[in-house]
């Protein structure tokens, strides 16, 4: 077949060199291709060559401890209901940066099982009055240690026997630890 009848395949692709010649092309293809990678590239001015100016480096963050926030509206909430429903030792515990859980705790004690319960149950009434939703309450049946999960803050309510057992400010290092 003649190259027209090949089509445009047969006249872009060139010949491959058979035999004594192939192993003569083979050689003289490779030493061109390393003479185009070693050929050095122009010399660049001075200014050129200077290394990039360093960026200054970022100041660390400070540490979430060390700023005081306000309290949250939610955070004010929790605490104007604890203390209408007279709570005692009301501790509020700073979370944010060291749990994705929540970020307060709020820890009270009551003086009864019966005093925790009212307290857990009036504090959910007053956030879904206040707009934010019915809250899950654990432990009100028992009423030693009633858990409320208000979102952001999370609150513990116990028999004063049940704080000093579990220890919760100890465990999360705050001053206020019983011993």
């Amino acid at each position: 077949m003649s190259p027209e009848r090949k089509g445009s395949l047969a006249l872009t692709r060139p010949k491959k060199p058979v035999g004594k010649k192939a192993a003569k092309a083979a050689p003289k293809a490779a030493k061109k291709v390393r003479a185009k990678k070693s050929a050095k590239p122009a010399k660049k001015s001075q200014a050129a060559r200077k290394p990039a100016a360093k960026k200054p480096a970022a100041k660390k963050p400070i540490a979430p401890a060390a700023v005081k926030k306000p309290p949250s509206d939610l955070l004010k909430r929790i605490l104007t209901s604890l203390d209408d429903d007279k709570a005692e030792n009301i501790v509020t515990i700073d979370l944010e940066g060291r749990t994705a859980l929540c970020d307060a705790a709020v820890i009270a004690s009551g003086r009864s099982s019966r005093h925790v319960g009212a307290m857990a149950e009036h504090l959910a009434r007053r956030l879904k009055e206040g707009g934010y939703g019915t809250r899950p309450i654990s432990g009100q049946a028992q009423g030693d240690w009633v858990l409320v999960d208000a979102g952001d803050v999370i609150v513990h309510l116990f028999r004063p026997e049940v704080r000093d057992y579990y220890d919760l400010e100890g465990m999360w290092s705050v001053g206020g630890g019983r011993k």
